[in-house]
């Protein structure tokens, strides 16, 4: 009998679908990838269409096995990865969704919040489930689309409709609606999750009006689900993993014993570290959060989230026209010594940790005569790094340990320029592995474990390949001053949309 070597995974983002085939030393040797298109019908909302997520996904997982010259049968299994939070709630009977699925960026439900907030609910949502009550988080965009579109809450609780991240839709899809299924780790991003009973929290769903008659299962990282059913091309094949994007980058790049810290630079910025099998309450407004389960073991992280990070790259392409393709930014920000003077503080959709505010908005101080778009770039890039410095600060003062280098992956982190200036700001090392490509890595990884094609986390560490370090080389005062008109730019971002007339 062959031995089947290859795995794939299904990285479902939010500005594009990709499926990555990976050979049995977790090397890539397909990639296909479909940009999604995101609606912002008003000021602060976000929305995509859940059959256009579908059918992406759908056919780069078909482009990429043809592009490896592989069959369903010549691969061992898949794993799926995904934007969290994001919020598709669907009819059970068709299989088509009631409403756009409500992307993790949107803010429209800011006053819910607020209102929840002002209510003392955060103290006891943040105990319970490690996440604060903020925008952000699915449960409130659960209830948004339960109250607004036309007979929804009716058909919840009578269980005529379910509610997934964006995990659950593709395997409800790929199993043609047999599996209603999440992973624990994207369960602990919904406010409805109790992270130490590790199910479902009654209290949060009648906090939040949502009824349990929508929810998946919550089921390991990594284990065999189901046989794929759809489309043809896939059918047979195992659907083994789910994991987050984030908790699934911290998978691939290793980060399992507690105190290795990763951060991926993608539309926003991610950092998480391992706390292992402990539960860390954050004292500094971070998240707790599930890394992954398998078996009866549960590991933890704590993450900073940053919501806008290579976005802002985009932004300066496609809203300024500053640069024509965002690969341009390293070039233009290099040709200035320093941003003179300029400081971004991209806070296009709020601000995430350790601030948590979602009325922040985007801020650009420091502007003079002598300003160019290059002092424009390099000041949106020191904007990236430094919000990621915030967040390694507070896990810092959570876990009593410094971090001793910060592991980097996603598309931003190929910036050479930008991972310079994140180990000066940090003064510590920056390692970038030689597969940057960890968030799928990472999903297929855990379906590997789960059908065979790797037996052990050693297996794994044996194809862990550091390609680039940057050391810090900046003079600490001059980080000191940095950081000091980084946090003064920041007051000025906070509570804009709240404040201006």
């Amino acid at each position: 009998m062959r031995r089947v070597t290859h795995v794939l995974a299904l990285d479902e983002g939010t500005t594009s679908a990709r499926a990555i085939v990976f050979d049995a030393s977790g090397a890539p040797v397909a990639l296909a990838q479909r940009p999604l298109a995101s609606a912002f019908p008003r000021e602060g909302w976000v929305e995509q269409d859940p059959e256009a997520i579908w059918s992406a996904q759908r056919d780069v997982a078909l482009e990429a096995l043809a592009s490896a010259g592989l069959r369903a049968r010549d691969v061992a299994a898949a794993g799926i990865t995904n934007q969290r939070e994001t919020t598709v709630v669907w009819d059970r009977a068709s299989g088509r969704a009631i409403a756009p699925a409500i992307v993790w960026q949107d803010r429209r439900t800011a006053g819910e919040c607020e209102r929840l907030i002002a209510q003392g609910a955060d103290a006891a949502v943040h105990e319970r489930t490690g996440l604060r009550v903020d925008p952000y988080f699915s449960a409130t965009k659960i209830a948004w689309i339960l109250d607004h579109a036309d007979g929804a809450r009716e058909a919840a609780a009578a269980g005529r409709l379910a509610f997934g991240t964006v995990d659950a839709w593709l395997a409800w899809k790929l199993t043609g609606g047999r599996l209603h299924v999440t992973d624990a780790s994207n369960a602990s991003r919904t406010l409805l999750y109790d992270l130490r009973a590790g199910a479902w929290s009654d209290a949060m769903l009648e906090l939040f009006r949502v009824p349990r008659a929508l929810l998946p299962e919550v089921r390991d990282s990594s284990e065999v689900y189901a046989e794929i059913s759809e489309p043809e091309g896939l059918r047979g094949l195992k659907l083994a993993g789910i994991a987050g994007d984030q908790q699934a980058a911290l998978f691939g790049q290793l980060c399992i014993e507690p105190g290795s810290i990763k951060c991926t630079y993608g539309t926003g910025c991610f950092v998480l570290e391992s706390t292992g099998d402990r539960i860390v309450e954050s004292k500094h407004r971070l998240l707790t959060t599930v890394a992954h389960r398998v078996g009866a073991t549960t590991r933890y992280a704590l993450e900073g989230s940053v919501f806008i990070g290579g976005a802002v790259v985009q932004w300066l392409r496609d809203g300024m026209h500053v640069v024509r393709a965002a690969a341009e930014i390293e070039a233009l920000a290099r040709s200035v010594p320093d941003a003179g003077g300029v400081v971004l503080v991209p806070a296009f959709a709020g601000l995430g940790a350790p601030h948590w505010d979602p009325y922040a908005r985007g801020a650009i101080l420091g502007i003079t005569r002598g300003t160019t778009a290059a002092h424009l770039a390099r000041a949106a890039l020191e904007g990236i790094a430094l919000q990621v410095a915030d967040l390694l600060d507070a896990m810092a003062a959570d876990t009593g340990r410094a971090a001793p280098e910060l592991r980097v992956d996603g598309g931003a982190s190929a910036n050479a320029l930008l991972m310079q200036l994140q180990a000066d700001v940090l003064g510590v090392p920056v390692v970038r592995p030689a597969v940057t490509e960890t968030t799928a890595l990472g999903a297929a990884y855990l379906a590997g474990l789960a059908a065979g094609a790797w037996k052990s986390i050693g297996d794994l560490r044996a194809h862990d390949r550091p390609a680039a370090r940057f050391e810090p080389a900046r003079p600490r005062d001059e980080v000191a001053a940095m950081r000091a008109r980084w946090s003064v730019a920041v007051k000025h971002a906070m509570g804009w949309a709240k404040s201006a007339p």
